[in-house]
C-alpha cells in the first residue's frame, strides 16, 4: 500500500510521519518532491538548505514517479509525507501514476491520497518565521485546492484530516484513519522518542525544531495570530478555499466528524 500525505502544515505534517514511523509495518518517506520542486519553483521564496536539498534529493521526475511507484521499501505500507506545493512543474501523465488516478480499485498494491488542512493564517504565520516574500502559492492552499477537486472526482481522496482536531483527538483521529485505509490501529502512533529520526529530510533543522523536542502530539493551544497587511491579504484570498476543503471533512454526521471519507 502507498499512502500519500498531502499538507501544507508541516510541523504537523512531520507529526503525522513519525507517529505513522512508529508503526512495524510502515516505512515512511519526507517530502521526495522537494528538489523537483525547488528546481521547478514558480515562487520567489528562498528555501534554507536549498542546495543541500537539491545535492540529496532525486530531482527527475520520472525517476521520482518509478520510485513512489515501484521501488520496494521492504515494508507493507509506504507513506510519502507531501507538502502541496511541491507538485509544481509536475506534468500530467506524472500526476495520473503518482496519484493512481488510473488506478482500479481492485489493485495488487493500492495508492491512497489523504489531506492534511490547517488555518491559513496559522500556516502563513508559521512558514513567514522561516521564509521571506510569502506568497499563496509558497504555502500550497491553491495547489491543495486543486488536488482536492482532482481527488475528489476521480474517487481517489480517502480522507480530509484537520491539523486542529488531530492535536484535539489523536487518537480517534488516528483509529478513523486507519479505519478507512483498512489497516490496524496501533497505540503506538500516540509517541515517539524525542529528537531526529532517520527519515528526516536533510531540512529538519530548519522545520523540525518542535517535533524534535515533542514525544507526541502536542496538546491544541488556541493562539492570537497576528498577520502583517500582506499576509492578511493572503489569508483572506485563500480562506474560501480551505472553508470549501473544510467543509467536505466536517460534513460526516459521526463521532469522527472531522474526517471525510471519499464517498460523499
Amino acid at each position: 500500500m502507498r499512502i500519500h500525505l498531502w499538507s501544507s502544515p508541516r510541523n504537523i505534517s512531520t507529526a503525522l510521519m513519525y507517529a505513522l514511523a512508529r508503526r512495524p509495518d510502515t516505512k515512511v518517506v519526507d517530502e521526495p518532491l522537494y528538489a523537483h520542486y525547488l528546481a521547478h519553483q514558480p515562487t520567489t521564496a528562498i528555501h534554507p538548505g536549498r542546495e543541500e536539498i537539491m545535492t540529496e534529493l532525486e530531482s527527475d521526475e520520472t525517476t521520482l514517479v518509478a520510485q513512489m511507484t515501484t521501488q520496494n521499501y521492504g515494508r507493507e505500507i509506504v507513506v510519502f509525507k507531501q507538502m502541496t506545493h511541491h507538485l509544481s512543474g509536475f506534468s500530467r501523465t506524472s500526476k495520473v501514476a503518482m496519484l493512481g488516478l488510473d488506478q482500479n480499485a481492485d489493485a495488487d498494491e493500492p495508492i491512497h491520497n489523504v489531506l492534511l488542512l490547517r488555518d491559513p493564517r496559522k500556516i502563513l504565520a508559521s512558514f513567514a518565521k522561516v521564509v521571506d516574500e510569502v506568497t499563496a502559492e509558497d504555502i500550497g492552499l491553491p495547489q491543495q485546492y486543486e488536488l482536492f477537486k482532482e481527488l475528489k472526482t476521480a474517487g481517489k481522496l480517502t480522507a480530509i484530516l484537520e491539523a486542529k482536531q488531530l492535536l484535539l483527538n489523536p487518537a480517534s483521529v488516528l483509529k478513523e484513519l486507519c479505519r478507512r485505509l483498512k489497516i490496524s490501529y496501533t497505540d503506538r502512533m500516540l509517541s515517539w522518542p524525542a529528537g531526529p529520526i532517520p527519515e528526516d529530510g536533510v531540512w529538519a533543522k530548519y522545520w523540525y525544531e518542535n517535533v524534535h523536542q515533542s514525544t507526541g502530539f502536542q496538546p491544541y493551544v488556541e493562539k492570537d495570530v497576528q498577520l502583517d497587511s500582506e499576509l492578511e491579504e493572503i489569508a483572506q484570498r485563500v480562506m474560501p478555499l480551505y472553508e470549501e476543503m473544510m467543509s467536505h471533512s466536517s460534513s460526516v454526521r459521526s463521532s469522527e466528524e472531522f474526517i471525510r471519507p471519499d464517498t460523499v
